[in-house]
């Protein structure tokens, strides 16, 4: 009895230091199921492929759930011309400290470790201080070599124009795990982002599906 109350001791003690030093940094508000069906997208044409997206807000960047949720629809309204559905969405809301609310690779590698959310996942920020400096940054699997906390994510800033564009345009960068940019009129693709660059070519849409789902981003859909 006196052997396993001292092991039951050092379980519970061992559990509240972890806890405590999760809860030093980041912690986690609330992580929200959200109701993609209220988004009210319309179908893809042709049976594809679902998203299964993460999504963090971090408290004092300025974003609030409307905005984000108000992006992300937009978004993947312009993601179902590749036959991609979102599924599931997980909107997890996380309060850090001054120094973690911009984008900035040290800081951004120890808090995506430590929040583990659904990746692909969208991270809502304050500011960047990477150089050069973006409105918002995607990290795929190719350019996350030395920051594999970071891999499949995008993060977006308070000054990034055009949301769900800005969004689609990344998070098709991470899927397609490529950074490449094209000059064809109309593309969402192009450099800048901008409301009437929003097409995407059927060879475009092969490679985000084939990577997406090679790197386990993307699953085929199940009928309803």
């Amino acid at each position: 009895m006196r052997r396993a109350a001292v092991f039951l001791f050092f379980l519970l003690a061992t559990h509240a230091a972890l806890a405590g030093a999760g809860d030093a940094r980041f912690v986690v508000r609330d992580v929200e199921l959200v109701d993609v069906a209220s988004f009210n997208l319309r179908s893809p044409v042709q049976s594809g492929h679902d998203l299964m997206l993460g999504a963090v807000i971090l408290e004092g960047s300025g974003w609030t759930r409307a905005e984000v949720l108000d992006g992300v629809a937009g978004m993947a309204g312009l993601l179902t011309q590749c036959g991609i559905r979102l599924a599931r969405m997980e909107l997890t809301r996380v309060a850090v400290p001054h120094d973690y609310l911009d984008l900035f690779t040290p800081r951004s590698r120890e808090l995506a470790a430590d929040v583990m959310p659904r990746r692909p996942t969208l991270y809502f920020v304050r500011d960047t201080r990477q150089r050069p400096a973006f409105d918002a940054e995607a990290v795929g699997r190719g350019n996350s070599h030395s920051r594999p906390e970071m891999a499949d994510s995008v993060w977006v800033t308070r000054a990034a124009p055009d949301l769900p564009v800005v969004l689609a345009h990344e998070l098709a960068h991470v899927l397609a795990n490529s950074g490449a940019h094209v000059d064809l009129p109309g593309n969402l693709m192009r450099d800048a982002s901008d409301p009437a660059h929003t097409h995407l070519t059927e060879a475009q849409c092969a490679r985000i599906i084939e990577r997406g789902a090679r790197h386990g981003l993307l699953v085929p859909s199940v009928a309803d």
